[in-house]
Formats: structure tokens, sequence, C-alpha cells
């Protein structure tokens, strides 16, 4: 795991770098062709801003795919942002407000896509919309809460489908499983 430093998220605080890491994040390594085609964007773009990802370590070449004509990319490790870091550095602290409010963007975009699919009862009824707004916790109890909900979905991460499928499965597939994703907000609210 890496941390993401003041120079790093300066490269990354850009929406279309955000979107493409986005993409190879949900769907796989990929290169800048399909990328193009998926984001809407042309390759010479798409190229330009992988290149500036993988300079700043959020991508790297895929060696086992393509050929020098075809380079496909992929994430090499997840990164850890801890936003404290930036509250003294005018410059970084403006990267990291694009950062999160186009992260915020993204997240709601995702609840907004599943409200408007039609999805059967079962998954209807696994799915959760919710809050909790009684909590009254210090710091402390906030970040352990979320080191033990993250920890949880580790656990989920790692694990093979309870029913037998396999991690690689295709969305749709017999055995049952589809790809999931959990958006987890927590912070402190002003009266």
């Amino acid at each position: 795991m890496r941390r993401i430093d003041a120079r790093s998220l300066r490269g990354l605080a850009h929406p279309l770098r955000m979107r493409i890491l986005e993409a190879i994040e949900l769907d796989g390594p990929a290169t800048s062709s399909t990328l193009a085609t998926r984001l809407g964007e042309n390759t010479g773009t798409i190229s330009w801003h992988l290149r500036l990802l993988a300079d700043h370590g959020y991508l790297e070449e895929d060696p086992d795919r393509g050929t020098k004509r075809e380079r496909w990319w992929r994430i090499p490790q997840r990164t850890v942002l801890d936003p404290s870091e930036f509250l003294d550095d005018p410059e970084t602290r403006r990267a990291l407000d694009v950062y999160l409010r186009d992260l915020v963007e993204r997240y709601y975009d995702r609840v907004r896509a599943y409200v408007d699919e039609d999805w059967p009862g079962e998954w209807q009824q696994a799915a959760a919309l919710s809050d909790w707004r009684d909590l009254h916790l210090t710091p402390a109890q906030l970040h352990n809460l979320n080191e033990e909900i993250s920890a949880v979905i580790d656990r989920y991460t790692d694990a093979e489908p309870a029913d037998g499928s396999t991690a690689g499965s295709t969305a749709g597939s017999t055995a049952g499983a589809e790809r999931v994703i959990v958006q987890l907000q927590s912070f402190p609210r002003r009266s």
C-alpha cells in the first residue's frame, strides 16, 4: 500500500485522470483505445493521461498483456490518502479539494445508477442504502470504526464467493455472484 504524497495528489487531481483510474479499478487492465471508447475521449488524450498517472505511481504497464504497439495498463498497488497531511499547503489543498469533490460526485453517480437500474428482489433486499445519525464519537473512535469496517471488507474482497463461483466470473453468471461496490461515508456533522 502506498501513501499519496503532495506531488502525486496534484498529478491525480484531474477529472479525466480520476475517471481513467476508476475505469481500470472497476474493470481491470485496459489499453488507451479501450479507455478512449469507454470514456468518450480520443486515444491521444487518454495515452497522455495514462503516462502521467504512471509517472505518479498510480498505474504501470502490464507486461503479461499486449505488444509494443498495444500497451496495457494496470494498478500496481492500493493507495491511501490522509487529507490532514495537506491542510497547511494551499496549492496541495486546492488539488485535494478537486480530488474529494470529484470523488463525492462519482460516489453519488454510482448510487444513482443502482437506484435507476431494475434489480431482482433478492438483490434489492441484499443491498443497503443506510445511514446512522445518532452516533457520538471521538476522532479516535471514528478512526477505529472505519478500520474495523475496512477489515471486514478486506475479508470479503479476498474471499471466493460463497456459492462456489470464481472471483473473476462475469456479471450475470449462472453462479449467482455479481460485482458489488461498497461505499461508506463517515464524517462529523456540525449541529
